[in-house]
């Protein structure tokens, strides 16, 4: 006698899975807008981006810490996930030492414009991605024909020695770091303290009553007035530099190059074999994270704080910046993005449980990587993937029989 097992109809549907199916209505239903509706979206959703340090919703804004450090912070993280999801989500790397690429950045400009020379800051940035581009140049040549855990192990390594060497560095500042690094040069005018602000002009920003909105005309922001009490204009300006990379990411892993990293990740033996030069295209990846990282970190050291140390670099922000990614969603360059604000955003809103928020943060993330090991928002092929893996499976239980 035998009986049919027969599974349900549908597979059940978790939370998070729906996630990723309403975030993949989303972008079909972009892309079916006219062209016109598309720049008119764009265009509100980064005008909403833009003005939140200003509007400061009530749900989300940091009481216990400044939100526009906050909201700098964030850009700073997504910016960081977007160059490491390069190297791990487009070319399949494991890097675990991006934190020394991130240092890298943040001593250059910290260096040129502060410790030895008095360069601006708009002068020291180009130079500051060069130099961190070339070292990821030279860590990855005779690294990357290592693979998997080797090659984790060579990166975590490098991230290590580059905070002992600034540490113990004079000509790099040693422990006591570098201080008064020069900030993004105003226009308008810098603030002259005490009352004084500079830049072009004045924005007030709103308070809330609950969710009763009033104009706060005592503390507005100056436009493009960069100096150390405020600091959203910092972070409108890394947001524009975010927006920059983010267009050239969609461009290059639209190309022939993103392509060759999609093979390399897939089955590099197999695309050996067909012509892919993958060491090179490795390399290629390589750099272009080290340069994004290092463009963050040059952003970081030029910040509120003109203020950098070693400790400012541990290894523990390695782990972070790889979390981001694998969080988000590893491939999608807007699951990396989310990835990043979630990782740097969700500690500083719960301040209130300081002994607590980052066991509950450790918590939260063992329960994603057992509930959801794709991130929140995988790249659109994993999850046709799963899709396809639960059909073969639904139809494989169809068809079995106890006997």
């Amino acid at each position: 006698m035998s009986t049919t097992t027969a599974p349900s109809k549908a597979p059940s549907v978790r939370p998070l899975r729906r996630l990723g199916l309403w975030w993949d209505g989303v972008v079909d239903r972009y892309n079916r807008q006219p062209l016109a509706i598309k720049i008119v979206e764009i265009f509100l959703v980064v005008a909403l981006v833009y003005a939140l340090p200003l509007l400061r919703p009530p749900v989300i804004t940091t009481q216990e810490i400044d939100f526009g450090g906050v909201m700098f912070g964030c850009a700073a993280y997504a910016l960081i996930a977007l160059g490491l999801n390069i190297v791990i989500g487009y070319a399949g790397l494991l890097d675990l030492g991006y934190i020394g690429f991130y240092a890298t950045g943040a001593y250059t400009v910290g260096v040129l414009t502060s410790y030895h020379w008095h360069w601006p800051f708009f002068l020291a940035l180009p130079l500051a991605i060069a130099v961190t581009m070339v070292t990821g140049v030279i860590l990855g040549a005779p690294t990357l024909r290592v693979r998997g855990d080797y090659l984790a192990i060579v990166t975590l390594g490098f991230g290590e020695i580059i905070r002992i060497c600034v540490k113990n560095i004079e000509w790099l500042g040693a422990s006591s770091g570098i201080k008064d690094i020069a900030h993004p040069n105003s226009i308008g005018g810098g603030p002259q303290p005490p009352f004084d602000r500079g830049g072009l002009f004045d924005i007030p920003r709103l308070e809330w009553n609950g969710l009763v909105p009033s104009v706060d005309h005592d503390h507005p922001t100056a436009f493009l007035s960069f100096g150390a009490i405020d600091a959203v204009p910092y972070y409108w300006l890394l947001l524009t530099a975010l927006i920059l990379v983010l267009v050239a990411d969609r461009l290059i892993k639209a190309s022939r190059v993103g392509r060759a990293w999609e093979a390399t990740r897939e089955d590099e033996d197999a695309a050996e074999l067909m012509g892919v030069p993958t060491f090179k295209f490795k390399l290629l990846a390589f750099a272009m994270g080290a340069a994004i990282g290092g463009m963050s970190g040059a952003f970081y050291a030029s910040g509120q704080s003109g203020y950098i140390s070693p400790d400012s670099f541990l290894l523990l922000f390695s782990m972070l910046f790889v979390a981001a990614v694998i969080v988000g969603g590893a491939g999608n360059r807007w699951g990396a993005i989310a990835g990043g604000v979630l990782v740097y955003y969700l500690p500083e809103r719960f301040r209130e449980f300081a002994d607590y928020r980052l066991l509950v943060f450790g918590m939260a993330l063992t329960l994603l990587a057992v509930w959801r090991p794709q991130g929140l928002l995988p790249p659109r092929r994993a999850r046709r993937v799963q899709r396809a893996e639960e059909e073969i499976r639904e139809l494989e239980g169809e068809g079995a029989t106890d006997v």
